[in-house]
């Protein structure tokens, strides 16, 4: 089995990078909706934490989330079993932020109110994960976000979205959440603006599944917030917030996306954007 995951993680790919302003376009300045968003960019971005309530950031709520770490460390402490803490992380992740699933919620909508998605939930269990010092790996597919495990010789599934069932431990299980989101060759993603976000599968489209960071998936939940404005029509702002994406994520489909949400601010507005 573990030789059958470590197949699919081959092909993941993850690059290093610094949060350099040299994806945006010449004289191109970045746009922020807030002073607070403004002052995570400037002073925090190097905190993923940071980087995720960045989006739509006004006064940020992180009583609940100090709380569970604080939680979390005691329990460490008296926790042996690196399998049985994960169990535990999950289920006191669900218990405390990732209350109530709602298609399109930001992080900061998480942390506020308890609504979450695969890209907030997954970020949540990511950097507990990271914490706590686990081997894991964020898995980026066409229009989902998860997280693979490796623990005590065993490979786990964490699907954010499911709070009952959503630790995916028995190997068959694992092997056939993996072979659900497998990618065909010579795919290609059909839709730029659908979001992540979305558990269930599509079986149209098996173009991406690949391991990114905690920051290029801070990038993600920038490409979504651009995909609600671009299909709001509102392609000016769409492309602002992909701009801040690019920096995170050098994605092709973020790139992709920003050149199509230009394109049509031009149509639309009758100038260039950039």
């Amino acid at each position: 089995m573990k030789h059958m995951i470590l197949t699919y993680l081959m092909i993941l790919g993850l690059s290093n990078f610094t949060l350099a302003q040299d994806k945006l376009y010449p004289n191109e300045e970045l746009f922020f909706e807030t002073q607070k968003e403004e002052s995570i960019w400037k002073e925090a971005q190097s905190n993923p934490l940071n980087l995720f309530t960045a989006v739509h950031a006004k006064e940020i709520h992180e009583q609940k989330w100090n709380e569970l770490v604080e939680e979390l460390d005691q329990k460490k402490t008296k926790t042996k079993s690196e399998y049985n803490f994960l169990r535990h992380i999950f289920q006191k992740s669900h218990q405390s932020l990732l209350k109530t699933y709602v298609k399109h919620s930001t992080f900061n909508d998480m942390l506020q109110e308890g609504k979450f998605d695969c890209v907030s939930g997954s970020a949540t269990l990511g950097m507990l994960l990271d914490r706590y010092g686990y081997d894991y790996s964020i898995v980026e597919t066409d229009y989902h976000v998860f997280i693979v495990v490796n623990v005590e010789e065993e490979t786990i599934i964490l699907e954010s979205t499911l709070p009952i069932g959503g630790m995916i431990t028995r190997p068959s299980d694992v092997q056939a959440y993996l072979d659900s989101y497998k990618p065909v060759e010579f795919a290609q993603l059909s839709s730029l603006t659908q979001r992540l976000g979305n558990p269930e599968i599509d079986l149209s489209d098996h173009a991406i599944f690949r391991k990114v960071s905690l920051t290029q998936l801070a990038g993600l939940q920038y490409y979504n917030d651009a995909i609600t404005h671009f299909n709001e029509q509102s392609f000016g702002l769409a492309s602002k917030q992909l701009s801040k994406a690019m920096i995170l994520y050098d994605s092709e489909r973020i790139k992709n996306l920003r050149e199509l949400a230009i394109e049509q601010a031009y149509k639309v507005y009758g100038y260039d954007v950039k």
